[in-house]
């Protein structure tokens, strides 16, 4: 099992997940966070900390996709490892639908 980030946190990309991962899984893109599934241990520290409840275990039904699109990622974004502020329309996108056609950016973000 894995932990998978998934639609609620593009366009918000709050990071305070990454600094309570013990094994650096989380990889930043300018508007996303990706977790690397074959290297998250399944501790579960992340899932309470994410404010826009959007990291999810990939047991749930219907995560498959979710879980191929961190991975693929994962593998050509930097790590980040530091908490940052969250985009500014953060508050205003929390919750919103459909966030993955709107906004996803392939872009890579700064890591740290």
């Amino acid at each position: 099992m894995t932990y998978v980030v998934t639609d609620n946190c593009i366009a918000c990309k709050y990071t305070d997940c990454v600094e309570v991962c013990p094994v650096d899984c989380f990889y930043e893109g300018e508007n996303f966070l990706a977790i690397h599934p074959d290297e998250c241990i399944d501790c579960g520290v992340c899932e309470p900390e994410c404010p826009a409840d959007a990291i999810r275990p990939d047991t749930e039904p219907g995560l498959e996709s979710w879980v191929e699109l961190n991975r693929k990622y994962a593998e050509i974004w930097p790590v980040i490892t530091q908490r940052r502020e969250p985009l500014p329309e953060a508050q205003d996108r929390d919750g919103e639908p459909d966030k993955l056609d709107k906004y996803f950016s392939e872009a890579p973000g700064e890591g740290s």
